[in-house]
C-alpha cells in the first residue's frame, strides 16, 4: 500500500473540478485507489509518498486519437490540406510498415515520447499491417503505457502500394484479433477495430468490421467531418447519405466508439452521436494545420456528446496532450471571436449565440483527463481519483526549468485560499510548463518514469 500526501486535484465533470491541499489517495499493491481524502494520518506498513510544496498530483493525460507511424513525418506536409497530405506523405510512409523492424524503430520511439510527455493512454492508429501492429501492441505492454491499438483498414482511394481487397482486410482483421488475444497479455492493452474513415472503405466492408465489432463488443475507432473536401467526397461515394449515417448503418456507431473531429457535424448527426453514445475527439492542432476548420465542442457537449482530446499526430505537429489543451483553448477563443462579432460603425456586438462563453482551463483539463477517458468508455477504470479506479497519474513539479520557483501570492502578499494557492501550480504547468516539469508518471499504480 502506497499513500500519496500532498496537492491533488482531478475533475468530476465538465464544470466540477476537485482541489485538494492538503490530500491524500491510497493505492493498493493493485494500482487501485481504495481511499481519497484530506488531512492524512499515517497507517501500518504504508509507503508514504509525500509531495513537497511546489508539487501536486493530476491524472494522466489521455490521447484520444493518434497515428503512431506518423510519428516518423511529424512536422512536414502542414502546407497541405487533408487528402493531399495523405497522398502526397501519409500513405507513402505508411507503406513502410511492412518491415516489421521499421515499424518497430518507429514505435518505440513514439510510446517513449508520448509517455514521457504524460500520455498514459493512448487509443492508436497502426496500419494496414497486422504483424507491424501488433508490434505496436507488444511495444506499449514493454513501457506499460495503457493503450488501444488498432489495425487499419482500407480498400479503396489508396494508392496501389498501401490497399486492401475487402476481402483482406476482413480476413486481416480477425486475425488480427485472434493474435491479440494469445500474444498481448497485459490487461492494459487492448484492440480496437479501425476503419480509416468511409473514404476508404465499401459500404461492404464497414458493414463487416461492425459486424466483427459487435461479435466481442470490440472499441471502435475512424475519422469523420473533418474536412469540407472530405464531406463532398464521402457524400459522393454513399449516395449523398450524411457521414454519421453511413457509419451507423454499417453498427459502427457505439457508446464504445470514437470518431476523430467531428468539426462539421450536422445538427442531425449531433443528436445521432448523443443517441448511440458516439464520442469525439477533438484534435485541435490538425484540424489548424491542415486547414479543416474549427470544432465547437461545447455545442457537442451541450448536446450530450462526450468529447475526449487527441494529438492526431501527425496532422497535429505536437505529441502532447498538454499542448493540446492549449490548442483547444485557442480554438475556443478564436469561435467567440467569431460569433461575437462588432456591427461595423455602431460599436455593437452581435452574438450569434447566446454569449458564448469560450472554454476555460478547467475544462479543459477535464477533456484531457476523464473526458478522455469516457469518449474512450474507460472512465469507469481510469480518468480521476475515484475509489476503485486505477492510479494513473503525474507527479507534477512546478519549481523545475522552465517554471519559476515562487508562488505569486506570496510575492504581492494576497490571502490566497489554500485552494486558489493549488490553483495557481496548475495554472503555471498548464499554461508555461512542459514534460520537465513531469516529474513522475504512473499507470495502474506503477511507476513508468
Amino acid at each position: 500500500m502506497k499513500a500519496f500526501v500532498g496537492k491533488i486535484v482531478h475533475t468530476k465533470s465538465l464544470n466540477e473540478f476537485v482541489v485538494l491541499p492538503n490530500g491524500y489517495i491510497l493505492v493498493d499493491d493493485n494500482g487501485k485507489i481504495t481511499e481519497v481524502g484530506e488531512n492524512y494520518v499515517k497507517g501500518n506498513n504504508v509507503e508514504l509518498v509525500q509531495l513537497n510544496d511546489g508539487q501536486f498530483l493530476m491524472p494522466g493525460f489521455i490521447d484520444s486519437h493518434i497515428h503512431a507511424p506518423q510519428f516518423a513525418q511529424n512536422g512536414l506536409g502542414l502546407d497541405m490540406e487533408l487528402l493531399d497530405w495523405l497522398n502526397n506523405y501519409t500513405f507513402p510512409l505508411e507503406s513502410k510498415f511492412a518491415d516489421k523492424d521499421f515499424a518497430s524503430k518507429i514505435y518505440k520511439n513514439v510510446v517513449k515520447t508520448t509517455l514521457a510527455l504524460g500520455t498514459t493512454m493512448a487509443s492508436y492508429f497502426g496500419t494496414n499491417h497486422r504483424e507491424s501492429t501488433l508490434v505496436l501492441a507488444e511495444t506499449a505492454v514493454a513501457h506499460g503505457q495503457r493503450a488501444l491499438v488498432g489495425k487499419v483498414c482500407s480498400c479503396r482511394n489508396c494508392p496501389d502500394f498501401y490497399v486492401e481487397t475487402e476481402e483482406e482486410s476482413v480476413r486481416e482483421t480477425k486475425l488480427y484479433l485472434q493474435q491479440f488475444e494469445s500474444q498481448i497479455k497485459s490487461p492494459l492493452v487492448k484492440p480496437i477495430i479501425t476503419p480509416r474513415f468511409a473514404i476508404s472503405c465499401t459500404e461492404t466492408l464497414l458493414k463487416s468490421l461492425g459486424d466483427i465489432a459487435k461479435s466481442r463488443n470490440y472499441h471502435i475507432q475512424s475519422h469523420i467531418s473533418e474536412n469540407l473536401g472530405e464531406i463532398e467526397f464521402t457524400k459522393s461515394l454513399y449516395g449523398g447519405k450524411s457521414y454519421a449515417n453511413i457509419y451507423n448503418d454499417a453498427g459502427l456507431l457505439t457508446n464504445k466508439t470514437v470518431m476523430a473531429h467531428g468539426v462539421f457535424l450536422e445538427d442531425e448527426e449531433v443528436k445521432l452521436f448523443a443517441k448511440t453514445g458516439t464520442s469525439v475527439s477533438h484534435c485541435p492542432a490538425s484540424n489548424t494545420m491542415l486547414s479543416s476548420g474549427l470544432c465547437d465542442v461545447l455545442r457537442l457537449l451541450k448536446n450530450g456528446v462526450t468529447v475526449g482530446l487527441g494529438t492526431d499526430v501527425s496532422g497535429g505537429n505536437c505529441v502532447s496532450i498538454k499542448d493540446v489543451i492549449l490548442r483547444a483553448l485557442d480554438v475556443s477563443h478564436h469561435l467567440e471571436f467569431i460569433k461575437k462579432q462588432e456591427i461595423k460603425g455602431t460599436g455593437k456586438i452581435s452574438t450569434t449565440q447566446d454569449d458564448y462563453v469560450p472554454l476555460n482551463y478547467k475544462q479543459a483539463i477535464y477533456l484531457a483527463t476523464l473526458g478522455g477517458a469516457s469518449a474512450l468508455s474507460v472512465d469507469n477504470v481510469v480518468g480521476n481519483f475515484e475509489v476503485g479506479k486505477e492510479f494513473d497519474a503525474l507527479l507534477i513539479d512546478t519549481s523545475l526549468f522552465p517554471m519559476p520557483n515562487f508562488v505569486l501570492s506570496e510575492m504581492i502578499g494576497q490571502n490566497f485560499s489554500p485552494e486558489e494557492k493549488v490553483l495557481e501550480l496548475v495554472q503555471k504547468f498548464i499554461f508555461n510548463g512542459d514534460d520537465r516539469n513531469i516529474l513522475k508518471i504512473f499507470v495502474a499504480g506503477k511507476q513508468v518514469k
